[in-house]
């Protein structure tokens, strides 16, 4: 890749590498209850029960103030995180072991490290990829470690159609076919406070960032996908998971929740109405 364009300071942006910061929270059973409602499951986690994989992102939120929000929805620029001047941010990829599952009704502590700060250039335009280090502690003792893929974009000045996405996997052992319907999108965003306009207000998602129709969260569709596992294979345990962002998801046209078990791994995708591949995901179990 060419070098970033002179907008982008490399050397002031990797100065927030190594910035640390804790949180600390009781994991009360409202957020998992709430999810599982949104998710139209009976079988809500309580007080002393594990939390389901994913479910973290429930929890150790960031809550700007209105005066720190952007127009976008998003935190403004600075503060923990490097203040890119890129005005479109994404979820890309992560990956996280699991050492031992969360409880619900218990402390817990997030500890969070950014790792890299990485500014290229490159047919897609100027983009920085920012990776974040979490690990997640109860009791004095590790339960999660996480890596977190940001990417910052320019935004595009006008529509554009989409590229030709990749063919999904034609066959799957377990599939489950979804409405992301916007009662959806407005749950998961006011449960994870995620108030970036793409995923809840129609008119800015295609007039301000041209995207077809309100774009589906990346981590939720990383958590159905998890949550499809669970239901087809209800005594396994999750012991790591991957996933990454292949091509957005809107909410105008019904999803297929795909997975394909070989052993210990289980490979997980999404699929839209042209059968094109949206989230790819691998899940191995413990």
């Amino acid at each position: 890749m060419t070098p970033p364009d002179a907008g982008i300071d490399p050397d002031h942006l990797r100065r927030w590498v190594g910035r640390e910061r804790n949180t600390h929270e009781e994991l009360s059973p409202f957020p998992a209850r709430a999810l599982a409602a949104a998710f139209d499951r009976r079988d809500a986690p309580g007080i002393g029960d594990a939390l389901p994989p994913a479910w973290h992102w429930l929890y150790f939120l960031d809550t700007p103030g209105a005066s720190d929000t952007g127009q976008d929805g998003h935190p403004k620029l600075g503060g923990f995180m490097p203040p890119v001047p890129l005005p479109r941010r994404m979820w890309a990829a992560g990956h996280f072991d699991v050492v031992s599952p969360l409880v619900l009704g218990r402390p817990a502590s997030r500890r969070t490290v950014i790792r890299t700060v990485q500014p290229k250039s490159g047919r897609s335009g100027t983009l920085v990829f920012v990776t974040l280090d979490h690990e997640l502690s109860q009791e004095g003792r590790i339960c999660i470690q996480e890596e977190q893929n940001l990417v910052y974009r320019e935004m595009p000045v006008a529509p554009a159609p989409a590229p030709p996405g990749d063919a999904a996997p034609a066959t799957s052992d377990f599939r489950r076919v979804i409405h992301p319907d916007p009662v959806l999108l407005f749950r998961y965003s006011a449960l994870t406070y995620n108030s970036h306009r793409i995923h809840y207000d129609r008119p800015y998602a295609m007039d301000q960032e041209f995207y077809p129709a309100m774009v589906v969260q990346g981590p939720l569709l990383a958590t159905l996908l998890l949550d499809l596992l669970q239901a087809a294979l209800p005594e396994a345990r999750v012991a790591s998971y991957d996933f990454r962002a292949i091509r957005p998801s809107f909410d105008t046209t019904p999803l297929q929740l795909c997975g394909k078990r070989k052993d210990r791994t289980v490979s997980l995708w999404t699929a839209d109405h042209n059968d094109q591949l949206g989230m790819q995901a691998t899940a191995s179990l413990a």
